[in-house]
């Protein structure tokens, strides 16, 4: 081979690394590859593509090597390189938070668009009753909120000019709540979260126009057989619901019908095994208008009178 070949470009690390993480069963091995990278290297991931045929410097190699091999035996990359990406924001996180996934984007996508039409129908009351100081502020509530992505990422993306957005962000533990609060402070929305320490709605007295909530739905069975990268290195806590994997869900449902205002929304991540469980509860509870959405992933329910449904009438 010619020297040409045998140099360790940024292209010839990443064809081998992705190899070397097949084998070792990863789900994503090129994406994982790319992120160590990257993060060896202190740039973005994209500006790889652009740098494909560079040589990183020995340092960088070495640092790379390393991360590599951590990874094979099943850190999770988000937590070798210190952060993740969620809704195009760049989130910090560690072994206090659970990783950000797609699915939870579905739950930003379905809680913004639920608070645009409450902001809408904001601003035809202010329109209609002259009053549009008061009637144009909207609560949103975000239970469990780990890093604070979906806190962040809704007040980041939503529409100041529908008026204005009250956020809290809830968690249990308060190295969660740090590291949500660090987030918020990065994506330059520190100033509009409110962030509370709390079991679920324990210590919460006000109400809030939506609650979204992306809790532990995991049931025992399954934490027992989540891949090696999941269940040993992220938070069992943000993870374990109980037998049924609906048990927090049971709770915060109950909660919620408490803590939320006539008209609301109550927005949920679940797991398509426990649908049938869930909407079970969500009906019993007395939740008007539920739906399951983007195959199974998001629970979506509203409550249409002050403290009592018009199921229970």
């Amino acid at each position: 081979m010619s020297e040409q070949t045998e140099k360790w470009t940024v292209g010839r690390l990443l064809g081998w690394t992705s190899e070397f993480f097949k084998s070792k069963g990863l789900d994503s091995p090129l994406l994982d590859a790319q992120v160590l990278l990257a993060g060896a290297m202190g740039i973005k991931r994209i500006e790889l593509y652009t740098n494909f045929s560079s040589e990183p410097t020995e340092q960088q190699r070495a640092a790379f090597r390393g991360l590599v091999k951590r990874r094979g035996a099943g850190e999770p990359a988000a937590y070798l390189v210190g952060n993740k990406e969620f809704y195009s924001i760049t989130f910090k996180v560690n072994a206090n938070v659970l990783i950000p996934r797609p699915e939870t984007e579905q739950l930003v996508l379905e809680a913004l668009d639920k608070l645009k039409i409450l902001a809408n129908n904001c601003n035809d009351n202010s329109n209609a009753q002259d009053n549009k100081e008061s009637q144009n502020k909207i609560s949103f509530c975000d239970v469990g909120t780990g890093s604070g992505v979906i806190a962040v990422a809704v007040t980041k993306n939503f529409p100041r000019g529908l008026g204005s957005l009250l956020v809290t962000a809830i968690d249990i533990s308060p190295e969660a709540l740090s590291v949500a609060e660090l987030n918020a402070g990065l994506a330059g929305v520190r100033g509009s979260i409110d962030f509370v320490q709390s079991d679920l709605l324990d210590n919460i007295d006000q109400k809030f126009d939506i609650i979204a909530s992306n809790p532990p739905y995991v049931s025992i069975s399954e934490y027992e057989n989540l891949p090696r990268d999941v269940k040993d290195y992220e938070p069992k806590l943000a993870l374990l619901a109980g037998e049924t994997g609906a048990e927090v869900i049971a709770k915060l449902a109950s909660q919620a019908k408490t803590k939320i205002k006539s008209g609301g929304y109550f927005l949920l991540e679940i797991s398509p095994m426990i649908v049938a469980n869930v909407e079970k509860i969500l009906s019993g509870d007395g939740w008007e208008n539920i739906q399951i959405l983007h195959n199974g992933r998001i629970a979506c329910c509203e409550w249409n009178r002050e403290g009592v449904s018009k199921n229970q009438l």
